[in-house]
């Protein structure tokens, strides 16, 4: 499944060079495993609400800001991923509403 367009996807994939292609796997794994996650959260948890995933990524999105001290290759790749898939899972809710 290709992730939709995500500004912190594309920003994050512009560091990738010919032989860090295994950024862009562990990106895929995190984004699918987000997503199923989130759909398992949305069918098993009534209480769940589009708005607490809103408020979820607005912590991803502060998580994401607060890097001074590096989190390095592997965890830039996990953290644009997880927030691909909030962004995109939250748009396809609204969608539905």
């Amino acid at each position: 499944m290709e992730p939709p367009y995500c500004f912190f996807r594309e920003k994050w994939r512009l560091k990738l060079g010919v032989s860090e292609e295994w950024r862009e796997i562990k990106y895929r794994e995190t984004f699918e495993e987000e997503t199923r996650g989130l759909d398992r959260r949305r069918q098993c948890d009534p209480a769940c609400k589009v708005e607490d995933l809103e408020a979820i990524l607005k912590n991803l999105y502060i998580m994401d800001g607060a890097d001074q001290g590096g989190r390095g290759s592997l965890q830039d790749a996990i953290m644009a991923a997880t927030i691909a898939a909030y962004e995109h899972f939250i748009s396809k809710w609204k969608a539905e509403i």
